[in-house]
């Protein structure tokens, strides 16, 4: 197996240790500060169940295994549907590494969307058969379908066309976003209802660093000693098949 020679942060744990008494005191202070977060996140999670909702007029056609179907397809017979706009361009053989750590986060989620009548079906405008191949690779196993031919990806601000890149600014996260800080393609994440009548309503989107609160291995990571130890947005994350092993310090006989 070969090992990565990449060196962990340098920490002096010396410098950080203190009483029991004293890491308690400030514990319970950090403890205040997280009840408030909470709170905070409930106000805003009402906030958003009382947005307005827009219709959605336009037929969108997507292409599956199953072959073509629409917007109400992907609904499954459920009322409520979420779409990850994942990060695949027509010209690309893999598929964006940040949305791929998003996607390993799915499946196991599935089940208990879909008993809480939620629908979860990631979008991308690379082919059908670009996306199989690398949904194989990567032994996903969550409805994945193909947005190529539709305006789908454009209309929700998560594609953009040469012309918008090249005007200096493109419509991303609600604002116009410097075109040098843009790709042909940005990730999101939107939300649709279906009523009784078969309308369908476009209810909420959301963008950029937007999705983190999904990301469960970013959750423990901030709850680990040295947190995401990270230089960028996502710096250290790659393709789950491309990480190198690292040397296990002091292993046992069961590794």
């Amino acid at each position: 197996m070969e090992y990565s020679a990449e060196l962990r942060p340098v920490v002096d744990p010396a410098s950080r240790a203190v009483s029991r008494e004293e890491w308690l005191e400030a514990r319970k202070a950090l403890l205040s500060a997280e009840k408030e977060l909470t709170r905070q996140r409930d106000r805003v999670n009402a906030a958003r169940l009382a947005l307005p909702w827009v219709r959605v007029e336009k037929d969108y056609r997507f292409q599956t295994a199953a072959g073509e179907k629409t917007l109400n397809d992907l609904f499954d017979g459920r009322s409520q549907l979420m779409i990850n706009h994942f990060m695949f361009h027509p010209d690309w053989d893999a598929g964006c590494e940040g949305c791929s750590f998003f996607a390993d986060h799915i499946d196991g989620m599935l089940p208990h969307l879909n008993n809480h009548d939620v629908t979860f079906v990631t979008v991308s405008r690379a082919s059908l058969q670009k996306i199989e191949a690398y949904k194989r690779r990567m032994n996903w196993h969550f409805p994945w379908v193909s947005s190529a031919g539709s305006d789908f990806n454009y209309d929700f601000h998560v594609s953009f066309t040469k012309e918008e890149l090249t005007s200096g600014s493109v419509n991303y996260n609600f604002r116009q976003t410097p075109s040098e800080q843009a790709f042909d393609e940005l990730p999101g994440l939107s939300a649709f209802y279906r009523d009784e009548h078969g309308g369908i309503f476009h209810t909420y989107s959301q963008y950029a660093r937007g999705g983190e609160e999904a990301l469960g291995t970013l959750m423990i990571l901030d709850h680990a000693p040295l947190g995401r130890n990270e230089t960028g947005t996502l710096s250290f994350v790659k393709r789950k098949d491309e990480y190198v092993r690292k040397p296990v310090e002091n292993a046992g006989c069961c590794h």
